[in-house]
């Protein structure tokens, strides 16, 4: 299987001088260019013929696995060759999440820049466990951190908060943060130096990392509250106060609430003001999850949408969702940086010594040796502007609001409200059925349009009701994807019906 795009001709002389073995560690530069000329002829053919190609195809899991098994690694093999099969591989056996036709999950097309950002990052491969090792490196994360602080409403000069693997890992740290600056006693007593058992609420429609999170914290997931939701899917304030009131009552220990700004499912915000006011008279902490919805502040249009975050305790942002950089990356923002650093400080003798006015990274996240992951955030950020930002922001925007039109004007149900690019949509004569019978007319359609490799969407059940999925992610999707969108979803249908 071999890439049509890759180098030839002169390039073979190179691939047959390319050192194998322990030699490849660090070629001499004749062969690293060649094997770099290799690389950008890839990179250029996926972003040249991506959208030719069909946004998915169903996997051979036999000859996936002959063909991976086949490397023994007993021998070295030809560099040209391991690309070939390797490129032959994703592209045959991937969702394509940098396809513009992909509307499925928060998995954008990258930047340009995120992608050299990872590959500079690599190639420096900078330490960000401590401020000495990496000044650089850490002093951009945390300019990162405070322009995103200042954009939420922190003051800037007090933002603190730390860079993580994704939104899982920044929500763990905020329910860290919370049980600590709680209960003083939970980081030397654990679980047992507390009252009674904490709890912590959120909405039926969050992501549900929080019961993985109660898992690994030892609060148990039966600890978590999920208050169920309004008409409009947000969390029901009124049901969340009887909630609180009633775990106090049985000696429960409410300790925080987590409000989330563009649930996976159908992008809506839950009422933030008023669960910051709730927070306040019950004197629990009050933390948002806007892993997806956080990008919008970089647009003055989209930004008072997420009205009532900046009284957050803390704050949970992706970059690697609607920011549109590679996989992974998270950040956790807060004003209390003491709080931070009583969650995570630890000393050890094999750590450097402390720095003045500058923090050490491992001793405000969880993590330890810890890769760049800011940089690919900041090349983007630099290069396109806030501006640039916020300019494809409202494009996504624009186009979910288009195709909303475009589906109700062919007898589509739209079933969510948000000013996000995320789109739910309902068959009216699979809706009419019962649940079960309607999640399996919809997960037909489903399937239908991505089995046709024309289109990417999801399924979602929405407060028990079934729908289709679709969520404008990729800066690479025009007007005309989205009307080949709408074909699609029409003619699943069609054949549904027979």
């Amino acid at each position: 299987m071999r890439d049509d795009t890759a180098g030839a001709g002169a390039a073979t002389t190179a691939a047959e001088t390319f050192p194998l073995g322990r030699g490849s560690f660090d070629p001499a530069s004749g062969p690293t260019a060649w094997l770099w000329g290799r690389v950008l002829d890839v990179l250029r053919a996926e972003r040249e013929q991506i959208s030719t190609r069909p946004v998915s195809a169903e996997a051979d899991l036999g000859r996936l696995r002959s063909a991976i098994g086949s490397y023994g690694f007993d021998e070295p093999a030809e560099p040209g060759a391991v690309l070939d099969e390797l490129v032959a591989l994703l592209r045959e056996s991937t969702v394509h999440t940098t396809h513009p036709r992909y509307f499925g999950l928060f998995n954008p097309t990258p930047t340009l820049l995120g992608v050299v950002g990872e590959t500079l990052a690599a190639a420096f491969n900078p330490q960000l466990a401590a401020w000495s090792h990496a000044p650089a490196a850490v002093e951009i994360e945390a300019h990162l951190l405070r322009f995103f602080g200042g954009r939420v409403g922190y003051r800037a000069e007090e933002v603190a908060g730390s860079f993580t693997s994704g939104g899982a890992e920044a929500n763990l740290t905020a329910v860290l943060l919370a049980l600590t600056r709680t209960w003083p006693g939970y980081g030397t007593g654990g679980l047992r130096a507390l009252p009674g058992r904490p709890v912590l609420y959120a909405s039926a429609e969050s992501h549900l990392a929080w019961l993985k999170i109660a898992h690994a914290t030892g609060i148990g997931r039966d600890a978590v509250r999920l208050v169920p939701v309004d008409a409009g899917l947000r969390m029901d304030l009124r049901r969340l106060r009887a909630r609180m009131e009633a775990d106090r009552a049985a000696g429960d220990e409410p300790f925080m609430v987590v409000g989330t700004a563009g649930t996976t499912g159908a992008g809506v915000i839950d009422p933030l003001p008023g669960l910051a006011e709730l927070c306040r008279e019950f004197g629990v902490r009050f933390h948002v999850d806007a892993a997806y919805g956080a990008a919008a502040v970089l647009s003055d249009r989209l930004r008072g949408e997420l009205a009532g975050i900046e009284q957050a305790h803390s704050i949970t942002v992706d970059p690697h969702k609607w920011l549109s950089v590679p996989m992974g990356v998270g950040a956790l923002l807060c004003t209390d940086r003491e709080g931070l650093a009583e969650t995570f400080r630890v000393s050890t003798s094999y750590m450097p010594a402390d720095i003045p006015d500058t923090v050490d990274p491992y001793t405000s996240g969880q993590q330890w040796s810890r890769r760049f992951t800011g940089l690919k955030l900041f090349l983007s950020l630099a290069v396109a502007g806030r501006r640039g930002y916020a300019e494809q922001l409202e494009r996504d925007a624009e186009l979910a609001d288009v195709l909303r039109r475009r589906l109700a004007d062919r007898d589509w149900l739209i079933v969510n409200d948000t000013p996000l690019p995320v789109v739910c949509f309902a068959d009216p004569a699979a809706d009419a059925l019962a649940p079960d019978e309607s999640g399996e007319r919809h997960s037909a359609l489903a399937r239908s349009v991505v089995r046709s490799g024309r289109a990417w969407i999801s399924t979602v059940r929405l407060n028990g009701r079934h729908a289709l999925r679709a969520c404008v992610i990729s800066h690479r999707t025009t007007l005309a994807d989205i009307d080949a969108l709408v074909r699609a979803v029409d003619d699943a249908r069609e054949r549904q019906r027979g």
